[in-house]
């Protein structure tokens, strides 16, 4: 069964490879989105042990978030990360004349994914969802500013050894496979992010880094 669903995904990633991606990325990203819910509900409900007097409360989803952070996988990331990926290759192999798999071509893809799209991708991701959730544009700029660096340096722990990874070893049709896999993580940890507000982790965080700047 799984390997007939994998050659079916195969076959329609070469034939159609535009709207595969965007449905897989938004089914991803809204399965994340779950899992960062659950992250929230799990915190939330150990504090509570030890708060005398609290009824424990039970999981459930919050489908509205949900769809909206599906929304975002179907708009963005499956069809940006899409042409990306391939306009990325294309510069790199052709523009640039560097030999795949080689140091130079690795590194070079790395640093444009790292400092082009992540933070382009960050603030698409922050900015949509505040706004979906009905905060007005001066608050959303509040929450980005409160946000951003933050998410972009912890993500910055971990994104460039995936994407090393991958522009290395993984060939390039399957690049998008590969990042879309990571992007159910991904998806989990932004979410969960955003739904921290003003954690007083996130705080110390803000301010170790604004000290170091």
């Amino acid at each position: 069964m799984l390997l007939r669903l994998w050659k079916w995904y195969q076959t329609q990633l070469a034939t159609n490879p535009v709207p595969t991606q965007v449905i897989s990325s938004g089914l991803l990203w809204g399965t994340g989105d779950i899992g960062a819910q659950y992250v929230s509900f799990s915190t939330r409900k150990r504090r509570h042990l030890h708060s005398p007097g609290k009824e424990a409360e039970s999981f459930k989803v919050d489908w509205k978030r949900v769809a909206t952070t599906s929304l975002f996988g179907f708009g963005f990331v499956g069809p940006v990360g899409h042409f990306w990926y391939e306009g990325l290759e294309h510069v790199t192999r052709h523009s640039f004349r560097l030999r795949p798999s080689s140091w130079q071509f690795v590194t070079a893809k790395l640093a444009a994914d790292s400092l082009l799209f992540g933070p382009v991708h960050l603030l698409a991701f922050f900015t949509y969802m505040g706004l979906a959730s009905g905060k007005t544009f001066t608050e959303v700029k509040r929450d980005v500013k409160r946000d951003f660096l933050p998410a972009f340096m912890t993500e910055g722990c971990a994104w460039p050894i995936v994407q090393a990874v991958n522009f290395r070893f993984v060939p390039v049709r399957y690049q998008l496979l590969y990042v879309n896999f990571f992007c159910l993580l991904d998806s989990a940890f932004l979410s969960w992010f955003e739904q921290q507000d003003n954690a007083p982790w996130k705080k110390r965080l803000k301010s170790i880094l604004s000290a170091n700047v």
